[in-house]
């Protein structure tokens, strides 16, 4: 794992970049949730790239995340222990989450009262009083303390004793039990999303997405256990990328049959039955797995040396996940009076967050105590 991590921990840092383009899109078009958006999702061609691009991520990049949690959980909690694991777990996940909550959030939405002239401390005394609560990507954070308890909780009634654990190398499944995962998270995804609709919320969670989630939480798990990583090559890989290659412009294409044939409406790919419903539910594992594989072999085979740059990037990387809603929104709100293609307003403002946060980030990872946390 020491070899491994220099890759792991650089694709963790790529990832974090990729939320904040992720949540960059929407701002100018893409679809999603977000704090403020300049241009509303449309059938302009720079909201469709926009909208492709973040049905792209959210396909794997959040469960992608899970999966490398995962990949160091139980390691983690065989080391500390039941106690000193979930303290860990509560300072490292818990904190932040109450700050973003109490603070980060708040300050985020005032920005955007603000600046349409309402002020910014009457929306922070309005959200405390009546005690709104504002977790944004944070609920990263938040599901991942909860499958850390979910673990340690089926650890302590289910799983072996801490103390007599060990890594057992077996050979990575076969492509038929990817198979049969992708096919059972689709099924799961449609189940959950017949009550519980993608963009619906329950306690700052999107539900819909879940199935995906938890599995590649455990997927994580198994592949520590099993040393899943170091058996994986392009061979094995190869059906998932050619998936990859014919499942990705599928979505595409349904999106362009599914706006033609609803004409004034608006077609539904977020829940129920409808054969939108379910091209989106099968898309999402089949676009995954290739996607996944694909970050994780070149990024071992070409990203696996080590290097000081590197290490400043990783290292700051979570405080980076935290902070970006501020600056992002404070970053396009200022370029808002910039009259320009939506497509180069994503791509600067983008980078320009991007690299303030990062840079914001340096002194924020050096202050005693706060260093432990993030």
């Amino acid at each position: 794992m020491a070899q491994r991590d220099y890759y792991i921990d650089r694709l963790r840092s790529v990832m974090t970049a990729l939320v904040i383009l992720h949540h960059t899109a929407i701002t100018y078009g893409g679809a999603g949730g977000w704090f403020w958006r300049e241009l509303e999702t449309s059938g302009a061609p720079s909201s469709r790239l926009l909208t492709l691009f973040c049905a792209t991520n959210q396909a794997y990049f959040m469960g992608f995340f899970f999966l490398l949690a995962g990949l160091f959980t139980p390691g983690s909690l065989e080391r500390k222990g039941y106690g000193r694991f979930l303290l860990d777990r509560f300072l490292r996940l818990g904190l932040p989450l109450l700050a973003f909550i109490l603070i980060l959030g708040p300050a985020t939405a005032a920005l955007v009262t603000y600046a349409q002239g309402d002020g910014f401390w009457p929306t922070i005394v309005f959200l405390w009083q009546h005690q709104r609560i504002i977790n944004g990507p944070l609920w990263f954070a938040q599901s991942l303390l909860i499958f850390s308890i979910g673990y340690c909780a089926w650890r302590a009634v289910f799983g072996r004793n801490l103390a007599a654990s060990q890594q057992q190398p077996t050979p990575i499944p076969p492509s038929r039990w990817w198979l049969v995962g992708a096919l059972g998270v689709a099924v799961a995804s449609m189940a959950v999303r017949q009550f519980i609709p993608v963009g619906e919320n329950i306690f700052g969670l999107q539900l819909a997405y879940f199935p995906g989630y938890i599995f590649l939480f455990a997927v994580g798990i198994a592949a520590w256990r099993h040393d899943w990583l170091r058996q994986l090559d392009w061979k094995r890989a190869r059906p998932w990328i050619i998936n990859l290659a014919i499942a990705w412009p599928c979505l595409a294409i349904g999106i362009v049959i599914a706006r033609a044939a609803a004409g004034e409406g608006k077609p539904n790919f977020s829940g129920g039955l409808s054969w939108t419903a379910i091209l989106y539910a099968l898309w999402e594992p089949f676009v995954a797995w290739g996607l996944i594989c694909l970050w994780l072999l070149v990024f071992r085979e070409r990203m696996n040396q080590p290097s000081t740059f590197w290490d400043w990037l990783n290292r700051r990387a979570y405080a980076v996940y935290i902070i970006h809603p501020f600056f992002l929104v404070g970053i396009a709100l200022l370029l808002h009076p910039w009259a320009a293609p939506a497509l180069v307003k994503f791509a600067i403002t983008g980078t320009l967050t991007i690299v303030t946060c990062w840079l914001v980030s340096d002194p924020i990872v050096r202050i005693p105590g706060v260093r432990r946390i993030v």
